[in-house]
């Protein structure tokens, strides 16, 4: 791998104009917010930047817009892949003109391929560039789970260096961690609720939703658990894991994207068929953010 992928990346929102066109300005305000408030890295046109919701042309604008933003030296880890091989070559093959220093691939939803679709799905993807690659697990909206086994073989691959574990089973991550020890394969966890946990089993930091808003505090966290400080680090699990749950209350990224113009960050609205959360679950967001510090600065 040419450069280090940091243990906090931020799952990054897409922002939207009132009209509903991706916002690249907006886009780039947020990026560089996100580094200053203790992210060490942005994963872009993800789950929660609605990348089905947008076109292969915008996710690659998006790319370019926050890179010409945040500069060379911020990482960037693009969402790079459908549950089309074909078309997701497409993006895997704009990937470094674009901006991005590692690419995110993601099991392919609906199709529902067997474990040796995956293997081969990701051999062909990761072949067809030459930049860092991370695999994405998370089985609740794949309808498929790529077990240990399989994550352990693609580990095989030179540049397939580590998966966002999203399935939420600590025995499949730290068999994961157990198969590919002695690499420098490793494993973000996918879940925020999940960070603590999956460090204590051998994983290596998380693609964070949370990080939006208490990015410096999840920091505070993974360092606090690094350096053997667990009583330190599970109370600031234990602090933040009510806002965690607020913040998946509903289809993500609908909470976040509510919060964050809470809490005085606009990034617009969301598109069809994700709808803003109920009254009931924005009061539960607003209430629940109160009760926190936000991190993130906040434009005048």
């Amino acid at each position: 791998m040419t450069r280090a992928v940091g243990r906090l990346l931020t799952a990054m929102v897409t922002p939207f104009t009132e009209d509903g066109a991706v916002d690249e300005p907006r886009c780039g305000e947020l990026a560089r917010a996100l580094l200053d408030s203790g992210s060490d890295g942005l994963v872009l046109t993800g789950t929660t930047g609605e990348c089905p919701a947008l076109s292969i042309e915008e996710q690659i604008g998006v790319w370019r817009s926050v890179r010409a933003a945040v500069g060379e030296e911020a990482l960037l880890v693009a969402g790079a892949s459908t549950n089309s091989t074909q078309e997701s070559l497409e993006m895997v093959e704009a990937g470094s003109g674009a901006g991005a220093d590692v690419l995110m691939l993601t099991v392919p939803y609906y199709n529902k391929p067997s474990q040796a679709g995956l293997r081969r799905h990701f051999e062909v993807l990761a072949g067809a560039t030459s930049l860092p690659c991370i695999l994405y697990n998370v089985p609740s909206r794949t309808a498929v789970n790529m077990t240990a086994e399989t994550t352990a073989g693609l580990a095989s691959v030179p540049n397939i260096v580590g998966i966002k574990e999203a399935s939420g089973d600590l025995a499949q991550v730290a068999e994961i961690v157990e198969r590919t020890r002695g690499t420098e394969f490793r494993v973000w966890s996918g879940n925020d609720a999940d960070t603590l946990p999956l460090l204590a089993v051998g994983g290596y930091g998380v693609v964070s939703v949370a990080s939006h808003l208490v990015g410096r505090q999840i920091a505070s966290m993974i360092g606090a658990a690094l350096a053997g400080r667990t009583e330190e680090a599970a109370a600031v699990h234990r602090r933040l894991a009510p806002l965690v749950d607020v913040l998946f209350i509903e289809s993500n990224p609908a909470p976040v994207k509510f919060a964050l113009g809470e809490a005085g960050f606009d990034v617009g609205g969301l598109r069809l068929p994700l709808v803003p959360p109920s009254e009931d679950s924005r009061a539960r967001i607003r209430s629940e953010l109160a009760r926190h510090r936000v991190d993130l600065p906040v434009p005048v």
